[in-house]
């Protein structure tokens, strides 16, 4: 299978088929084997290398929006609370707007990837991106800024789902590092978001509709790349997905490595979203300061820059990628351990920790990837185990808070952070079995 051993990673033989080979090709008797037009044999050959820096610079544009819109908002709500007189439970289902978008736009991916193609889509989702970020500041209610948050996210989760079939389709000799450069990509985007949009909004003079609106700049210059890419006509990728196989529809919901791996992603995208709602608040009940608190998760969030590349390309060279979920989730084990017994005097240490086991995203976009054969199996895939994994973690954060105003402490809230990493390691087993879901299915 593509992508699984260590020479897939290198870079592409040149496509060009030579003379010899040409000439063992069954002809027709009135074809000429020496002459050929241009424009057919470029189409023959695939894509442009110009058109494959395009899909690059695209993939890494693109991955740079798929979070600020998300860690901009939490960095400003309490001003965009009081600036549109928003309730405190209103704004509790704000922040859970995220993952129910993502679920329920996500699963839309894969017939608009077959219907114009996955450029297209990834196109018209950073220009949905733009527009609601643009709109967003404007609003001057709640119900409107609701909306333009949710077609931003629609164009988040649309993106999010075909990211990964973009990789396989135009690198599939190259999974591991694109998958690796797309990750670390949108790590940066999710920690520059968080830290730099309060001082931002501060040097434009407080106005939080400019803080979050000055991040629409970044989703449109991401646009850019992708239209020559859906215009061009040269490369079977910026054609539909239908086109590019005889695949017939997979009955995803009977591959067991299907499921393992949506529950997979789901436990970790759990933890993720637990992590960044309330390891500042752990800190600060610890007797650790507001300001320290705040640097202490952006280390946890800034460990997915480097290991985001790493941890696919080193995936992709094992057949199983069960030891690398088990020792991400060990990290976590630890981590939890160490809040729970000293969570003051070992922070630093356990923000670093919890940092490194929330390395299990990238992982689980690389394993999408490699636990198919197929254009189609990749989108099919890739909307299950996101639409399913964002559902799952909807309750996890909401369930912490709920503990934690009952019991009055963290110990009973930790502990289920910690319980949780038990069935994600195991299902991350699970879903890193060599095998794919063509044959499951």
């Amino acid at each position: 299978m593509m992508g699984l051993m260590p020479e897939d990673e290198t870079r592409p033989q040149t496509r060009n088929p030579s003379p010899a080979t040409t000439m063992d090709a069954p002809t027709k008797p009135t074809a000429s084997p020496t002459r050929q037009d241009p424009q057919t044999a470029q189409a023959a050959d695939g894509p442009s290398v110009w058109v494959l820096r395009l899909v690059v610079v695209g993939l890494v544009l693109t991955a740079l929006n798929l979070r600020p819109a998300i860690t901009s908002l939490g960095a400003l709500l309490e001003e965009v609370r009081d600036g549109l007189h928003m309730s405190g439970s209103v704004a509790g289902v704000l922040t859970s707007v995220p993952p129910l978008c993502f679920a329920a736009f996500g699963i839309m991916a894969p017939r608009l990837a077959r219907r114009f193609g996955p450029g297209a889509v990834v196109c018209a989702g950073m220009t949905a991106i733009t527009a609601g970020l643009v709109i967003r500041p404007l609003v001057g209610g709640t119900a409107g800024f609701l909306a333009a948050s949710a077609l931003a996210l629609m164009g988040i989760a649309v993106s999010n789902v075909l990211m990964p079939v973009i990789v396989k389709r135009w690198f599939p000799d190259r999974v591991g590092s694109m998958t690796g450069l797309y990750s670390m990509a949108m790590a940066l985007g999710t920690s520059l978001a968080a830290a730099v949009t309060v001082p931002m909004t501060s040097a434009m003079g407080g106005s939080w509709r400019l803080g979050l609106g000055v991040w629409a700049a970044l989703a449109a210059v991401a646009i850019l790349p992708w239209i020559p890419v859906v215009r061009d006509r040269t490369g079977a990728p910026g054609q539909p997905a239908a086109q590019h196989t005889g695949t017939p529809a997979l009955k995803i919901t009977r591959s067991r490595t299907a499921w393992a791996l949506a529950c997979f992603f789901g436990l970790q995208a759990t933890a993720a979203y637990i992590a960044m709602g309330w390891m500042p608040q752990i800190f600060r009940d610890a007797g650790v300061s507001a300001g320290t608190a705040g640097v202490l998760l952006a280390v946890t969030m800034a460990m997915g820059v480097p290991l985001a590349f790493v941890i696919p390309r080193v995936a992709t060279r094992m057949k199983n990628q069960g030891p690398i979920v088990v020792f991400l989730g060990s990290c976590g084990l630890i981590g939890y351990a160490g809040l729970y017994l000293a969570p003051a005097g070992g922070a630093w240490a356990w923000a670093v920790l919890l940092g490194i086991s929330n390395c299990s995203f990238p992982l689980a976009l690389t394993m999408i990837g490699m636990r198919t054969r197929t254009g189609a199996g990749v989108v099919r895939l890739s909307a299950f185990a996101q639409s399913v994994g964002y559902l799952i973690s909807i309750p996890g954060p909401l369930l912490i808070g709920v503990l934690y105003q009952h019991s009055g402490g963290w110990e009973l809230p930790i502990a289920l952070m910690a319980g949780l990493m038990l069935p994600q390691m195991a299902v991350g087993i699970l879903a890193g079995r060599d095998r794919t879901i063509e044959d499951e299915c």
